[in-house]
């Protein structure tokens, strides 16, 4: 039989256990797992099952019912963002890693409140946003379409046509939805809604007029033109210069009718204070050099850098000073190509080597 002190052991264990995986789920977007694995991969042959995604809280659960429809298209949202930031981080020392068959996709790294976890709130928003606002011009849900508001008189030598994208209609998913979670009082709730409103709002500022040329033989007599969102890549290269330059917030408490309330106010009063448009954060984040499953940092063994850099993909810095080895590589590439009238191109086959860097 076990001693009673043991069993206490345990049903401490347990009940901090619980009370752990409550917090995750309090504060951890656990329903962006959504985006990836197999359930994203069965979004186009299987109806959603509203029930099944993890981590939704009640209005998201609303949400996805009434509007089941949309939610492929919030999925690919997620997805596009997720993508965006692996490349945009590609050559740092974190690089937005994501963990096969866990909920908490990017592991520990987003539990604190740092620039990482502002930059990857602000990508999703932007993404989830960007990819219904796309998904409805195409026509591919009935409960949203064109834009035809807000156009205004038409230029010298254009005129309206084709289809607006409805960034308005995009943004308020995305609004609905992602910040359904983050109505809490407390100081992370407060930094998520600002950066996801920050990326949103990021898809609205690159709104741009595209258009058509009309007339014999290309003419241009006459231009049709609509407004379309940017290249996504676009709002990422944006994303991440706001990244480099977010706001360190402190947090400050306060009592409301409703309790005590966290809000945040810069840590520098002599910096600008951070528009709707900036980053913000209030926690450091850490190196990220070695690994820590703590922080979730995998640390930067093995990875490749740019010997002939001087920035942060180089290796001197995303070694971490520990310096890096070189290999060479065989590589097949395509050369000497011809083009043949009319009309195919003919390649060589050509082995190149090359020298490749990794950090120690």
């Amino acid at each position: 039989m076990f001693s009673e002190t043991f069993l206490r052991m345990i049903y401490l264990g347990c009940f901090l256990f619980l009370c752990g995986l409550t917090q995750v789920m309090a504060s951890y977007p656990i329903w962006w797992s959504l985006a990836v694995g197999h359930q994203y991969s069965s979004l186009g042959t299987q109806p959603i099952l509203c029930g099944s995604i993890p981590g939704l809280v009640p209005k998201q659960l609303r949400f996805c019912r009434n509007y089941v429809e949309i939610m492929p298209s919030v999925a690919e949202g997620v997805k596009i963002g997720i993508q965006e930031c692996q490349h945009q981080f590609r050559g740092r020392r974190w690089n937005c890693t994501t963990i096969n068959d866990n909920l908490a996709i990017f592991g520990p790294v987003l539990d604190k409140a740092t620039r990482e976890s502002a930059f990857v709130h602000a990508i999703a928003s932007a993404g989830v946003a960007f990819a219904v606002t796309r998904s409805c011009a195409e026509g591919s849900a009935t409960i949203c379409g064109c834009d035809t508001r807000h156009k205004g008189a038409p230029g010298e030598g254009w005129k309206w046509g084709g289809c607006s994208e409805d960034a308005e209609f995009g943004s308020m998913v995305s609004r609905e939805f992602a910040d359904a979670r983050e109505n809490r009082p407390d100081a992370r709730s407060a930094m998520n809604r600002h950066n996801n409103e920050a990326g949103r709002t990021s898809i609205n500022d690159h709104l741009h007029l595209k258009c058509k040329c009309h007339g014999l033989s290309g003419s241009c007599e006459v231009k049709t033109c609509w407004w379309s969102q940017p290249d996504f890549r676009v709002i990422g290269d944006y994303l991440k210069d706001k990244y480099d330059s977010a706001s360190e917030m402190v947090v400050e408490k306060h009592r409301e009718s409703r309790g005590w309330v966290e809000t945040l106010r810069p840590k520098y009063t002599f910096f600008k204070p951070p528009t709707e448009r900036d980053l913000v954060y209030y926690e450091s984040s850490p190196n990220f050099c070695e690994p820590n499953t703590e922080t979730g940092s995998f640390g930067t063994r093995d990875r490749i850098c740019n010997v002939t850099s001087h920035g942060i993909d180089g290796c001197d810095l995303l070694c971490c000073g520990r310096g890096h080895n070189t290999r060479t590589e065989k590589r097949k590439e395509k050369c000497h190509c011809i083009f043949h009238w009319c009309c195919y191109v003919s390649c060589q086959e050509c082995v190149r080597i090359y020298d490749v860097h990794t950090c120690k």
